[in-house]
């Protein structure tokens, strides 16, 4: 199987588990070996005391664009070091996209960087995670492919 495929079928495998994600209404508009572009509409429930996105909000969804990047050669990773950069607000009603792309990556670990932002292409958080491989694939019948 090319690499493609193998992630396209990573991310259906996770995508099937992730109920964090499908809560709250991402999309999964795209992956390829070591990246991943989700989709969010920030809801009224979204909100902080301030009326815009909350962090955790914005922190959760580039988490879920990471762990799709970083999942796509078939083998379970897990997150080890994540921070943000929120630099500017999510307003309610704004369409955000979330983009992952690998920065590094050897042996058990790997680096990825996301952006996330609104419909009108301002920058609202910028995000690194750091993942390390365990046990486990989502594609175990394909190991060998």
């Amino acid at each position: 199987m090319d690499a493609q495929t193998l992630a396209q079928r990573c991310t259906e495998a996770m995508w099937q588990n992730d109920r964090t994600t499908q809560s709250m209404g991402m999309k999964i508009i795209s992956v390829a070996p070591g990246e991943a572009v989700l989709t969010m509409t920030v809801q009224e429930h979204m909100l902080n005391g301030q009326g815009s996105a909350h962090g955790g909000m914005l922190f959760t969804m580039a988490d879920s664009c990471f762990g799709f990047a970083c999942n796509t050669y078939n083998q379970f990773a897990v997150a080890q070091q994540c921070s943000i950069n929120y630099v500017a607000p999510g307003k309610l009603g704004d369409v955000l996209t979330a983009t992952g792309r690998e920065v590094h990556r050897a042996g058990r670990g790997g680096v990825y960087d996301i952006e996330i932002r609104n419909q009108d292409n301002t920058l609202i958080a910028l995000f690194r995670g750091t993942c390390r491989t365990v046990k486990g694939q989502h594609l175990p019948e394909e190991i060998h492919d």
